[in-house]
């Protein structure tokens, strides 16, 4: 009798998740726009928008990022606080699930998203997963940045997608980088299968713990031999 395939994580269901923000910090940004995009072996299938608004000036800087400006997101945009509510509601249920939540460098997302909840009140991710990790999460540059570590150049999600023949049609929109995040995933489990496409969502998960981990040791250790001696690079992935 024939033995049914294994289905590998990339061949299965993703939630992509990206925000746009006013700023560059997470501990200090507001979001102003949140996708998050459902998708089967990187086929989207359903995508959740928001439009927030910040309650705070969009700085110039980032409205050329993200094309919000600050009327669009007073008229438009929900209130912050029940927007974030949301958006941690949605991506925490899929959590729950076991469904991998998909980032392009998940420390900036997600820690902004916790800083975002406490800023209004709200229970925090870790709290409304009783305390359990904040898992699966796949993050496609510290995958990419682990597997293809020599590679010269950019590694931010434009050039990725290039390297890996994804297609990105808005970047710096949330749902368009969202389901890159995703599509860029699903291409590094296709290529690597040995070190990231057949490992279980547990072993991958602990797996870029030990990754980023790694980078960031690395990067402090090279601040502090030139630009800066007392740099100190955060280790902790995927949540600050």
């Amino acid at each position: 009798m024939r033995t049914a395939a294994r289905v590998r994580w990339w061949q299965g269901p993703l939630i992509g998740f990206d925000l746009e923000t006013t700023g560059t910090e997470p501990a200090e940004s507001r979001i102003v726009t949140a996708a998050l995009v459902e998708t089967v072996g990187g086929v989207p299938v359903r995508t959740t928008r928001w439009l927030l608004d910040p309650g705070v000036p969009i700085p110039e800087q980032a409205r050329a990022i993200h094309g919000i400006s600050d009327e669009q997101a007073r008229t438009r945009g929900r209130p912050a606080g029940a927007a974030v509510e949301e958006i941690a509601a949605a991506l925490c249920e899929r959590l729950a699930q076991g469904t991998p939540v998909v980032a392009f460098n998940a420390p900036f997302d997600l820690s902004l998203l916790d800083a975002e909840l406490r800023r209004h009140g709200r229970v925090g991710l870790a709290g409304r997963l009783a305390g359990r990790l904040v898992a699966p999460v796949l993050d496609a540059l510290v995958i990419d940045r682990a597997v293809d570590r020599y590679r010269k150049g950019s590694r931010g999600l434009q050039r990725v997608c290039e390297v890996y023949g994804v297609e990105l049609l808005d970047a710096h929109d949330a749902a368009s980088d969202a389901l890159a995040a995703v599509r860029v995933a699903v291409a590094l489990g296709e290529r690597y299968p040995a070190q990231v496409g057949e490992l279980t969502l547990a072993a991958l998960h602990e797996q870029q713990v030990h990754w980023y981990r790694e980078w960031a040791e690395g990067l402090q250790a090279w601040l502090r031999k030139g630009k800066d001696p007392q740099a100190v690079v955060d280790a902790r992935w995927p949540i600050r």
